[in-house]
């Protein structure tokens, strides 16, 4: 007998009326009209059948900071660093996993599974690595959690930084991270790169670099990630995140670098919310948005993901853990408006997510996870333009979390009071 048998589920990839059967936390068989007895069945009713989302690019170790020890006054990136950097001081342990805590209930919720959280190593007591290391422990039974060493004042500008993203990938955080941008010159942040990246060859470790995380379109650290990936041969194992100087470039050379990420099989991660809300701050107008060059990356068969990046934190002020409210901005600064084009913004927040972070078994087949978020929509696209209620969340199988249905029923002057869920 089946564990769970969900039926009449529409599909992201357009199949509607599809049977999804799980036994022993995996999926065991997706097709139409499938009868078979289960313990637990559930019907559908036509809404979209979704695996988890998928959050690449996110800072646990700071989310909801916001007013800690004061609020960013002009909403740049660099008062945001040095904000964090009066905060680092005052950060507990206790602190700090209650917020993350928190933050991953709220994910659940969401139908958020996965998150790459960058964790900051240039604190010599390494507090949030080992904080971050003991909330992703306890958060193992329903969020697969990668943290990424991240020496967020720079691996050679900060003392003792290298030293200490050594420490932290001992203890066993699993991904190594970098800034480059925030080196001291251009030169010692390619050095960075090159350094960093030869650390995660000889440890077998992924790659996740925020690079050229300004407006400066002379700011060109991918470049290098991209040379150093081919060198080592980690390709496919690296993901440049941000990328934000590209909307600045010249379009010949992007025309080059794009070409040269696609052939070294990098990974690219936009942060639509962080990266809008930051970027142009020193612009008059016309005012530059910031977001890196989505469609023509995808378009190079780039394997593209959109990150939350901050929630209520040194750098930004709002977010509620939502990847499709990510994906719903993301698809507007990139105008990607098309049928296809916003189906591929949903893809950035689950599979192509997914891809980024290596997830095993992910997606809806069988032999994958049972992890599975039913939304109230028909269709991916709907999805994004209600921010769809997510009205069961599940975890191998397992039910985490449900929502009641979005509804409202309105009483309108000459017309019967009539029920609609769409006007949500």
């Amino acid at each position: 007998m089946l564990d769970l048998l969900i039926h009449n589920a529409s599909l992201p990839d357009g199949r509607t009326a599809m049977s999804v059967a799980v036994q022993g936390g995996q999926i065991v068989a997706v097709a139409a009209g499938l009868q078979a007895p289960a313990h637990q069945t559930l019907d559908a009713q036509g809404q979209l059948l979704s695996p988890p989302f998928v959050d690449p690019h996110f800072h646990m170790d700071a989310t909801l900071s916001y007013g800690l020890p004061r609020v960013n006054q002009s909403g740049t990136l660099l008062e945001g660093i040095a904000l964090w950097g009066e905060l680092k001081p005052l950060l507990t342990a206790d602190a700090l996993m209650e917020r993350a805590l928190a933050y991953c209930d709220w994910a659940v919720a969401k139908g958020l599974l996965a998150i790459r959280t960058h964790v900051d190593v240039c604190d010599d007591r390494l507090l949030a690595v080992d904080a971050l290391l003991e909330v992703k422990r306890q958060v193992e039974p329903y969020i697969d959690m990668q943290l990424v060493a991240f020496p967020q004042d720079g691996v050679l500008r900060a003392p003792n930084a290298l030293a200490n993203l050594h420490r932290a990938l001992d203890k066993g955080v699993d991904v190594v991270g970098g800034i480059p941008h925030f080196e001291r010159t251009s030169e010692q942040g390619a050095a960075s790169v090159k350094l960093l990246c030869e650390i995660a060859a000889q440890r077998g470790l992924r790659v996740d670099m925020h690079c050229d995380e300004s407006d400066d379109p002379h700011s060109r650290h991918v470049e290098t990630l991209a040379f150093e990936t081919q060198r080592l041969g980690l390709q496919g194992l690296v993901t440049g995140s941000h990328l934000t100087s590209m909307h600045s470039m010249d379009n010949y050379y992007v025309s080059k670098l794009i070409a040269l990420m696609a052939e070294s099989q990098l990974h690219a991660v936009a942060n639509p919310l962080i990266n809008i809300t930051l970027q142009g701050r020193h612009d008059s107008y016309p005012k530059r948005r910031g977001m890196t060059r989505v469609p023509e990356l995808l378009a190079a068969g780039i394997n593209v993901a959109f990150g939350h990046d901050c929630v209520m934190d040194p750098w930004y002020s709002l977010g509620s853990g939502d990847m499709l409210e990510v994906a719903h901005m993301g698809l507007h600064v990139a105008q990607m408006t098309s049928q296809a084009a916003m189906r591929q913004c949903f893809d950035a927040v689950t599979v192509n997510a997914a891809r980024v972070m290596g997830l095993d078994n992910y997606g809806i087949a069988p032999g994958c996870h049972a992890d599975l978020v039913l939304l109230q929509a028909r269709d991916p696209v709907e999805a994004l333009r209600l921010r769809a209620t997510r009205l069961k969340v599940f975890r191998r199988g397992q039910l985490l979390a449900e929502s009641p249905a979005a509804c409202s029923t309105l009483h309108l002057p000459g017309r019967p009071g009539q029920t609609d869920w769409m006007a949500n």
